[in-house]
């Protein structure tokens, strides 16, 4: 097995250090809130309840999530399958608590990584109080992985709601023709017509959603957006700059794990992450001529950090070969997938 790290600093290169880093400057105030924690809202009527979102893959599941919670918390790309575990959402709409499952887009699955996938997407849609099924409508038509998705859940006995997305994208009378293909299959309950991207019509589902959802106290504070630990989080934002500037290039074989976190006084954070790949050829590709890809991703992934922490971050990256990732059990426990997925 080969194992290598890589460093990049400033404008030298040189593959026999022990690091990549791309850190930013020191000293700016993050401006936290030092008072006292105030006293937890509780609403007079509350409701709360799970939406699973579904679909196939780049349906724009992610991309709807992150309008309904308005902000990241999860990766969007334009590269299939990018989400790999179920990540909650969570958002506030009047007295309801709406707790969103973003899975991982459902295919037919090839390999033990892929079935972990798939499995945590059907898991989600099982405990879902709602389900809402995700259609890409810029694509030629209805495909086999959206009507495997309908066929199973005819088998479960759930209805959905449909969920057209990336309307700007196509005409009108194509969107007609569409919501009465999928109204014929006979599960889904309501039809709603959106640009995750652009916002268009997010506001009218949030409201429908609101309304539905169960009564009973909400499970989370009013304040929280996710329960993705950051640390997680901030790998699958690296993880997402990596598919974003790479493109074909790099297959699916590589993933971002957070190795550390360490806090100081003036109100910065370093984070080391490593970015694991399965072959050298891999590496020296995440890596790039005299490293200017790997400052290039470092530089992406820290402005996306630094905004979302709101606060200055020191982002170390390191690239590591790890030859058979996708069959090590420590990975998917990271993941909460399920290992033994068939």
């Amino acid at each position: 097995m080969t194992d290598g790290r890589d460093k990049f600093e400033d404008d030298d290169f040189d593959d026999k250090d022990e690091g990549v880093s791309e850190s930013v400057d020191e000293g700016a105030d993050t401006g936290a809130d030092d008072g006292a924690d105030e006293a937890a809202y509780v609403p007079e009527n509350p409701r709360c309840g799970f939406v699973a979102l579904v679909g196939a893959p780049n349906a724009g599941k992610s991309t709807l999530l992150n309008a309904m919670v308005g902000s990241k918390v999860s990766i969007v790309s334009s590269k299939v399958q990018t989400t790999r575990t179920r990540v909650l959402g969570i958002t506030i709409a009047g007295d309801s608590q709406i707790i969103f499952v973003d899975t991982p887009g459902i295919f037919k699955p090839k390999r033990r990584l892929d079935r972990a996938m798939v499995a945590a997407a059907w898991q989600g849609a099982e405990d879902a109080d709602l389900v809402g099924l995700l259609f890409d409508v810029s694509r030629r038509g209805i495909d086999q992985d959206t009507l495997g998705i309908i066929a199973r859940l005819k088998e479960q006995g759930r209805k959905a709601i449909l969920i057209l997305n990336k309307i700007d994208l196509v005409p009108r009378e194509k969107l007609l023709g569409l919501a009465d293909s999928f109204n014929q299959e006979g599960i889904f309950t309501d039809i709603f017509m959106l640009s995750a991207s652009t916002g268009d019509g997010v506001e009218h589902l949030r409201g429908f959603l609101a309304a539905r959802m169960p009564e009973g106290p909400w499970h989370y504070p009013e304040d929280q957006i996710s329960d993705m630990p950051m640390r997680l989080l901030a790998a699958e934002i690296t993880r997402e700059k990596l598919f974003q500037q790479l493109h074909q290039e790099l297959p699916y074989s590589a993933t971002v794990e957070t190795e550390q976190w360490e806090e100081f006084e003036n109100g910065s954070v370093k984070i080391s992450q490593v970015v694991y790949v399965q072959r050298d050829s891999q590496k020296a590709i995440v890596l790039g001529k005299q490293g200017t890809r790997i400052k290039a991703l470092g530089q992406a992934a820290r402005t996306e950090l630094e905004e979302m922490l709101e606060q200055r971050v020191h982002l170390m990256l390191f690239v590591k070969v790890r030859e058979d990732w996708e069959n090590d059990p420590e990975r998917y426990e990271a993941w909460n997938l399920d290992f033994g997925a068939s």
